[in-house]
């Protein structure tokens, strides 16, 4: 079963709430964007206090684009996130994210840059709950796929067949079908549904070229 998790690029809390809205009553998880203009050259709303009077239907997971989110991991699971997805470029200590996160009962990611070698993963593939390839450079929505990242998620799969695999940027029915044929479970796309004219119809429409 594949899943299909909108990204939301927001520059408001208000924002966020609204592309949640758009968006819940179709999927399970809804990924947020965060950006620190400093890891990535975008700045988005990072206020990870703002979640905790609020109570969507889906589950929320957090992709940090940020420079050491070891340091601010913890503020986000108090906020309410049930995963956080943090980049292995942006920390010298990627094994303290995973423990604050298992501390803490929340599920952790780590995501790989397109030009990031999968080696490096190798220690990380029994300690994550998931490995979120980016088919795009990260910091901008509606950029073009990358297929090299294919490569890279048949070599993943290859060694660990129980691996929770992840592509985010540049999905759309036809990318997100070849990323699925290289052994992808979970499509990540936010430019696909939120740039359409109807969101139900971009998410199921997504469903469809992935079953």
């Amino acid at each position: 079963m594949v899943e299909i998790i909108p990204a939301i690029i927001a520059k408001s809390f208000m924002e966020v709430r609204e592309m949640v809205g758009m968006v819940e009553q179709n999927v399970r998880w809804v990924q947020l964007d965060i950006m620190d203009n400093n890891f990535v050259p975008n700045l988005t709303w990072n206020n990870p206090d703002d979640l905790k009077s609020y109570n969507p239907g889906v589950f929320l997971e957090a992709h940090l684009m940020i420079s050491d989110p070891e340091k601010y991991v913890d503020r986000w699971i108090s906020g309410g996130v049930k995963r956080i997805v943090f980049h292995f470029e942006a920390t010298e200590n990627p094994h303290e994210i995973i423990q604050i996160c298992r501390q803490r009962n929340t599920d952790v990611g780590i995501a790989l840059n397109p030009e990031t070698d999968t080696e490096v993963l190798k220690p990380f593939d029994e300690l994550v709950n998931m490995v979120l390839m980016l088919g795009v450079t990260p910091g901008f929505g509606g950029q073009k796929f990358k297929p090299k990242v294919l490569e890279k998620v048949k070599q993943l799969r290859g060694r660990n067949s129980h691996l929770t695999i992840g592509i985010d940027g540049g999905m759309n029915p036809r990318t997100a079908k070849k990323a699925v044929e290289a052994g992808a479970n979970i499509i990540v796309t936010g430019s696909y549904i939120f740039g359409s004219n109807n969101a139900e119809k971009a998410i199921n429409d997504m469903k469809e070229s992935v079953k």
